[in-house]
């Protein structure tokens, strides 16, 4: 053994006890890990931009900063980053793909006729590396959605068009889900809305509901497809009003019977989504989590391990509904090194994660349920400073990821491969 293999091996035995003193079982902590799959978003890769029309300006509130050198310009190149991203991420996860990442061979596939012929290259990489996939119809970046609106707009033929894509959308999640043996999420994002107060926010939302109504007609096996809405509280050229609002999508997902987006970015600075996760779930089939960090606004940055992501992980684990509750991230920088934005956010997830697994839950709800609410503050913060670090070490180590900031130099090592073809 290597000798910082057994410095982390060492230090993880200690930590085995210390924790075994607590009544709490490390290796069956990392074995539920191992169980949580986090679903990578594609769009890290290469800006949002998409293979339907890259080098278009992005439209409909939907904005990325940084010119880091680089990106992904082709499926093939992306695929190529998200497995150099995997091979430094501990476990098995997932892939989430927008509709704009289809594969054509260079014809031009109108959004509504896209079917899942166009992903095939994708299920095949998924499948070879028995991963799930997720899918997003793109509702944004196109003329169709140049006034703003789509699903809810006043145009019936413009709605007809969305609904289509929409309908086409989860027919090619619906593929996924039988091809991979694992149920694709299809997520309905929208960024309609009003710059300026309305005078009526009632059409639209009505408009918005026939259409999500229509979209869900064909019968789909949840075996292969589960839908899901997400919401949003304002978002740029929406910043009075927004259509598909929390209210308007807790109401749908809970009558209609379709997961929740709940995103971390998309309420109000000072609404947390870890508050929402356990009374969503006692009205709805399940969650959908978008695991952002929000900077005053929806801006969508790197995942570090903060409060709120503690927090997210916390509910999570603690609920006992993690099998309703699918995570995913959404967050796009260009300023740094792309692959290096999967790994840090994913791994900080993980973390979290495991940090939630890592208490006595039962014996803290014991405390709390005789008010003895001193020993369950004692009981928290002493938590906080057991080695919870030395634990994810030995996970990273024993599921074959570099330990620590090892991953760094092999992300750089990769960029300086690949430089000089992506200049």
């Amino acid at each position: 053994m290597k000798q910082n293999e057994k410095a982390v091996t060492d230090s993880y035995r200690m930590a085995q006890e210390a924790y075994g003193e607590w009544g709490i079982n490390t290796e069956e902590a990392m074995s539920v890990l191992d169980s949580l799959p986090i679903s990578l978003h594609c769009w890290q890769g290469d800006d949002v931009g998409g293979f339907e029309a890259p080098d278009e300006h992005l439209t409909g509130g939907i904005m990325v900063t940084g010119a880091y050198p680089g990106k992904a310009r082709n499926a093939d190149e992306l695929r190529l980053d998200l497995d150099m991203a995997l091979s430094l991420i501990p476990g098995t996860h997932r892939l989430n793909l927008h509709a704009i990442y289809a594969e054509t061979g260079g014809k031009a596939v109108d959004r509504t006729d896209l079917g899942p012929e166009h992903f095939t290259a994708w299920m095949d990489w998924a499948h070879e590396k028995k991963m799930g996939l997720d899918f997003n119809p793109t509702l944004f970046s196109h003329p169709n959605s140049a006034d703003g609106f789509t699903l809810s707009h006043p145009d019936k033929g413009i709605r007809d068009y969305w609904i289509e894509h929409c309908k086409a959308s989860r027919r090619i999640g619906a593929a996924f889900g039988k091809k991979l043996g694992t149920p694709c999420v299809t997520n309905i994002w929208i960024a309609d809305g009003f710059k300026d107060n309305p005078v009526d926010r009632m059409t639209p939302r009505q408009l918005l509901l026939e259409s999500l109504d229509t979209i869900l007609l064909e019968a789909i096996s949840k075996e292969h497809n589960l839908d899901a809405v997400e919401s949003k509280l304002f978002g740029i050229g929406s910043e009075a009003c927004v259509i598909g609002s929390h209210e308007f999508y807790m109401g749908y997902a809970t009558t209609r019977n379709t997961l929740l987006c709940l995103d971390a970015g998309h309420f109000h600075p000072t609404e947390v989504i870890s508050n929402k996760i356990s009374s969503s779930l006692l009205f709805l089939e399940g969650l959908l989590l978008h695991v952002s960090r929000p900077l005053r606004w929806d801006s969508d940055h790197v995942v570090i391990f903060d409060d709120e992501l503690v927090a997210i992980a916390h509910e999570i684990v603690r609920s006992g509904q993690m099998d309703r509750i699918h995570i995913g991230l959404d967050f796009f920088d260009a300023s740094i090194n792309r692959i290096a934005a999967w790994v840090i956010g994913t791994r900080n997830t993980q973390k979290a994660l495991l940090f939630g697994l890592l208490e006595n839950t039962e014996q803290l709800v014991k405390a709390e349920q005789t008010f003895n609410y001193t020993d369950r503050l004692v009981l928290l913060e002493e938590l906080k400073t057991m080695p919870f670090g030395a634990v994810w070490d030995y996970y990273c180590l024993s599921r074959g990821v570099p330990v620590g900031r090892a991953w760094l130099e092999a992300v750089r090592n990769y960029e300086t491969r690949t430089e000089d073809a992506r200049k």
